[in-house]
C-alpha cells in the first residue's frame, strides 16, 4: 500500500466524531460551497460532492435542504476557511483547518490549544514542507475495471495513487490539489459513484513517540476536533 493510504488507515478513525459532528461541518460546507458557487447542484461540482456526502453519512434531507436555503439568505453566516499551524509538544507538526464566521475567537481558541498542551501556534505557510496536499475522491468499484486500469485512466488527470479500502469496500484516489475539478469531472462523466471528495494534508515524514508522549498528543488532538470552528486536523505523528 502507499504512503497515503497507510496514512489514512492510521487517522480517519477518529476524524469528524459522533453523528451531531459530522451534520454540523457538513453543513458548513454546504454553506460555503453555495456561497461559492450558487444553490444548484447541478451547476456547482462542490455542493454536488457534499450533497452525495451527506447521503452517505446518514444526514436527513431536510437537514441538507435547509442548509442549502440559508446560505443564500443575508442572515446567513459568512464562513471563512482559515488554516493554522504549529507544533505540539516533541516536535509533532500540526496542521488545524478550520471554517469560522468569527476569525479572532477561533485563533484564540487553537493558540490557548496549543499553549495548555506544550505546543506553539506558528505563522501561516511555516509547515507547508512538510505535507503534500492532496485531493482525495472515494468511490464505489465497479466490477468492469480493475484498479490498474483505472489508475492508467487517471494519471493523465493529476492522480497518482489509486487503492483499494476492503474495509469499506471503496476505491481511495490520490490526486494534486490542483486536479481536484477534473478528476471529479472525469468520475462523474463516466459514471462512478463518489461517496466523498475531500482535501487531506499527508506528511512526508513521521515522528515516532512512546506511549506517553502519545497520549499527550492525541489530548491535544482531541480538544482540536472538539471545537466546532475546526474541520480537519492533520498530523505527522507515526
Amino acid at each position: 500500500m502507499g504512503r497515503a493510504f497507510e496514512y489514512r488507515k492510521a487517522t480517519k478513525l477518529k476524524r469528524w466524531g459522533n453523528m451531531a459532528r459530522v451534520f454540523t461541518k457538513l453543513g458548513k460546507q454546504i454553506t460555503i460551497a453555495v456561497k461559492e458557487g450558487g444553490p444548484d447542484p447541478d451547476t456547482n461540482p462542490r455542493l454536488r460532492v457534499l450533497v452525495q456526502q451527506s447521503k452517505k453519512e446518514n444526514m436527513p434531507k431536510d437537514n441538507v435542504e435547509r442548509a442549502i436555503k440559508k446560505a443564500t439568505s443575508k442572515d446567513s453566516a459568512d464562513y471563512k476557511e482559515v488554516v493554522y499551524e504549529g507544533y505540539g509538544p516533541y516536535g509533532i507538526a500540526i496542521v488545524v483547518e478550520t471554517a469560522t464566521d468569527n476569525p479572532t475567537r477561533t485563533v484564540a481558541n487553537v493558540r490557548s490549544y496549543f499553549n495548555k498542551f506544550g505546543g506553539s501556534l506558528g505563522t501561516s505557510g511555516s509547515l507547508q514542507f512538510l505535507f503534500d496536499h492532496k485531493s482525495v475522491f472515494k468511490i464505489t468499484p465497479k466490477e468492469t475495471i480493475s484498479l490498474e486500469d483505472l489508475e492508467l485512466e487517471l494519471i493523465d488527470f493529476g492522480v497518482d495513487e489509486v487503492e483499494y479500502d476492503e474495509e469499506e469496500n471503496v476505491i481511495l484516489i490520490y490526486g494534486e490539489f490542483q486536479s481536484y475539478s477534473i478528476i471529479q469531472k472525469y468520475l462523474e462523466e463516466n459514471e462512478y459513484e463518489i461517496h466523498s471528495a475531500q482535501f487531506e494534508r499527508i506528511p512526508n515524514d513521521y515522528k515516532e513517540l512512546n506511549e506517553e508522549q502519545r497520549t499527550q498528543i492525541d489530548k491535544l488532538l482531541e480538544k482540536f476536533e472538539e471545537d466546532d470552528d475546526v474541520q480537519n486536523v492533520f498530523h505527522n505523528m507515526e
